[in-house]
């Protein structure tokens, strides 16, 4: 009797181990597509901040040293 519930315990450990593993890549998943979502919506902005902070960085030092 102890023979036939072993392997249903097996097999049932088996699943759960295949279940975690489903749902951690899922987790994965989702976490990846939010932070995609998050970086295309915020991409505009930060490729005109860094335009901006890039045009700073090389005028003033031009511009205090006498070439403008």
């Amino acid at each position: 009797m102890t023979d036939e519930k072993q392997p249903t315990t097996i097999r049932t450990a088996a699943i759960d181990g295949m279940m975690s593993d489903i749902t951690y890549k899922g987790q994965i998943l989702a976490r990846t597509n939010k932070l995609d979502s998050a970086i295309s919506a915020s991409g505009i902005m930060g490729f005109a901040l860094g335009l901006i902070i890039s045009i700073v960085l090389v005028m003033v030092p031009v511009m205090l040293m006498g070439g403008i």
